[in-house]
């Protein structure tokens, strides 16, 4: 029997800012976009906190999906805001965040959860109350967040220790500190650390070395937000679903990337919002096929 998934993180209004213009209060959020993308793979538990002025939208965005949203908070609190500006096909600078819908909510995932959990990039305190929490589950994995991890290292610090894998960007490693990726997995004690390298792709450093992928590089890049949380969903619920055997990592990897690649094909969640499981099917026999023919 498969084991549940469970993604806690953000649900947020983004404005977004770039080549294709501005977008103001566009749902978005670390938990949706790994959600999203899971659940074109498996079904998927969101836990996160919405304010009531963003709750009728998380209805319409998952509509239809095996996406169990019953351990989402709705608050009176206003859902938490971020703004970002993009530079064609890079990574977003963060322009600044509004949220207090984290002092109001106290995270509250199901209890004794054993299956796989992700928490993704949200206020370190949270995520690292979050680790805590879900203590008991099978694999626990962890994102970062470059702006949080520089005004929270110590909290941010907190949760790569409680984590068994984790996720992060060459700036995110950075600013923990890291230098030599194995050095930094054994460091932490970590399973498996993932480094998101955008157009450079992939790499998982396990205790058997390093596994990498190669970006899809004959897509459009419109949008980057969310990328590093579609590498995980499809990374993690495909090798869940394959048993989390060490055999098949890299080929969950590639699923990983697939996602992320329908992820930056548009504007914040559309891509993935209108994605079907023949779409995944299709782009993950599209990264196999540029990865043979480049001998990777």
């Amino acid at each position: 029997m498969t084991a549940d998934l469970l993604v806690a993180g953000s649900i947020a209004l983004d404005t977004l800012d770039g080549p294709f213009g501005t977008v103001r209060e566009e749902l978005g959020g670390s938990a949706l976009y790994f959600a999203l993308a899971a659940s074109l793979i498996m079904p998927v538990r969101i836990v996160a906190p919405v304010g009531r002025d963003a709750a009728g939208l998380l209805r319409d965005v998952i509509a239809g999906r095996p996406i169990d949203a019953s351990h989402v908070a709705v608050l009176d609190s206003p859902t938490y805001r971020w703004r970002a500006q993009q530079a064609l096909g890079r990574n977003n600078i963060d322009l600044g965040s509004h949220d207090s819908i984290y002092d109001d909510w106290d995270p509250a995932p199901p209890a004794d959860f054993s299956g796989w959990a992700f928490v993704g990039s949200m206020r370190p305190d949270r995520q690292a109350q979050l680790m805590t929490s879900l203590g008991g589950a099978e694999l626990l994995a962890a994102d970062a967040m470059l702006s949080y991890v520089r005004v929270q290292t110590p909290a941010a610090r907190q949760v790569v220790e409680k984590a068994r894998w984790y996720f992060c960007n060459h700036e995110e490693f950075a600013a923990l500190g890291g230098r030599d990726a194995e050095a930094f997995r054994r460091e932490w004690k970590l399973d498996g650390l993932v480094i998101k390298a955008g157009a450079g792709g992939v790499t998982a450093h396990v205790a058997d070395g390093s596994l990498h992928v190669p970006a899809l590089m004959d897509e459009p890049v419109v949008d980057t937000t969310g990328a590093g949380d579609a590498v995980a969903a499809g990374m993690l619920a495909h090798w869940l679903t394959a048993g989390g055997a060490a055999s098949a990592l890299r080929e969950s990897l590639v699923w990983g990337v697939a996602c992320a690649s329908i992820a930056i094909a548009d504007i914040g969640l559309r891509a993935l919002r209108k994605a079907t499981r023949a779409d995944l099917d299709a782009r993950v026999a599209r990264v196999k096929n540029a990865m043979s023919q480049t001998g990777c």
